[in-house]
């Protein structure tokens, strides 16, 4: 593959921001300062993680919502357009896209997503997901797949076969029939993009082994996450392939621990968006798989703090301490999320990054 791409970048632990592209973030809150993500905000604070080191942008999927109070979810930015914008305004950063299969075929995906490659210089990376909300599927006049990631297996050949193939491509599977396709041009890196999934059960597992370069996972603690991370690499090397295990987090940093536990509580208890919350907590549970069942029993403030990732809650120090620990534990990367980004996220890189340098699980930005 390409060396120009972020995220394979050796020996460092990466760190992106995630869900930008949506209003709230990944916070499910009714505070005044929640993130609106206007473009214009969403360009401001891709750029300050661009100018920091910051190694990613990874978007969501999302078309109805959540609704509530806040309608949540509801706003938010297609993602090929989402990451083509901010790869003509950014110079380092890698731009992800997510992209739901049994919504968009993949001779489209393979043209879009080889324009963002091009336009970025070889930074785009594509987020292969198969969707969990059936109110979603509904407003295409769909319904969600019997076996997903049968379709999302052919689907990624398909891809690949059209960025290598040397003539026209002839394909007949049991969900896509291909005749004489070509997309031209091709990725810039080779032999396509970098790809990752967020599957939680044992099919998305096995598909990510063999068609992803990353996994992102959630758990409910630092330590569970070794189990999930040894899981991936037994897939990984059953499959032939050796890949990277990522994991989400929602951030409040602050000067003092009582600030931050404070605010925490403020907009994840106090303005919980409750509508929005008990939708997404009962679609997620039903029919994403994307948490341990006692994730959903015992840890409410952490869905509405941040769809049910991990918390960061501190200081500088303890919030890199933590980081150093997913460092430790195996994982490769995070990707963060902030009530408010642009406002956030300056304090968190000047604070925060420094000492993960001096702690030698990242390196300092050229000029």
């Amino acid at each position: 593959m390409s060396s120009m791409n972020p995220m394979l970048k050796p020996d460092t632990f990466k760190l992106g921001i995630f869900s930008s592209n949506a209003d709230g973030g990944s916070a499910l809150t009714k505070v005044p300062e929640r993130w609106k993500a206007g473009w214009d905000d969403i360009l401001d604070a891709a750029q300050i993680a661009d100018r920091a080191g910051i190694d990613f942008v990874l978007p969501i999927a999302r078309w109805k919502g959540f609704g509530g109070e806040t309608k949540a979810r509801e706003h938010s930015f297609e993602t090929f357009t989402f990451a083509a914008g901010l790869a003509a305004a950014t110079s380092r950063i890698a731009l992800f896209m997510t992209v739901h299969v049994p919504l968009v075929h993949p001779l489209y995906a393979a043209k879009a997503l080889a324009t963002v490659d091009h336009i970025s210089h070889g930074r785009a990376g594509l987020n292969i997901v198969c969707g969990w909300n059936p109110d979603e599927f509904a407003m295409f006049g769909g319904k969600l797949v019997e076996r997903p990631y049968d379709q999302a297996a052919e689907w990624a050949d398909i891809l690949f076969k059209l960025y290598n193939a040397d003539a026209p491509l002839d394909f007949e599977g049991q969900y896509y029939t291909l005749h004489h396709a070509v997309t031209s041009p091709s990725s810039v890196q080779r032999p396509r993009p970098v790809t990752m999934n967020a599957a939680f059960g044992p099919p998305g597992r096995d598909f990510a082994a063999r068609h992803c370069d990353f996994l992102f996972t959630t758990f409910t603690d630092i330590e569970a996450g070794k189990a999930q991370i040894a899981d991936m690499q037994q897939r990984a090397t059953l499959a032939g392939r050796e890949m990277g295990v990522y994991t989400v987090a929602h951030v409040v940093c602050r000067e003092t621990e009582k600030e931050a536990r404070d605010y925490y509580q403020y907009y994840s208890v106090e303005q919980e968006d409750t509508g929005a919350v008990d939708y997404m907590m009962r679609q997620k549970q039903a029919f994403s798989r994307s948490h341990d069942e006692i994730a959903y029993r015992k840890y409410r403030q952490r869905f509405a703090a941040g769809t049910g990732t991990y918390p960061l809650v501190g200081t500088p120090e303890q919030i890199a301490g933590e980081l150093v620990r997913m460092r430790q534990a195996g994982f490769e990367g995070s990707a963060l999320t902030f009530v408010n980004y642009s406002q956030e996220l300056p304090f968190f890189c000047e604070r925060v990054l420094p000492l993960l340098e001096q702690a030698g699980i990242r390196a300092g930005v050229p000029a």
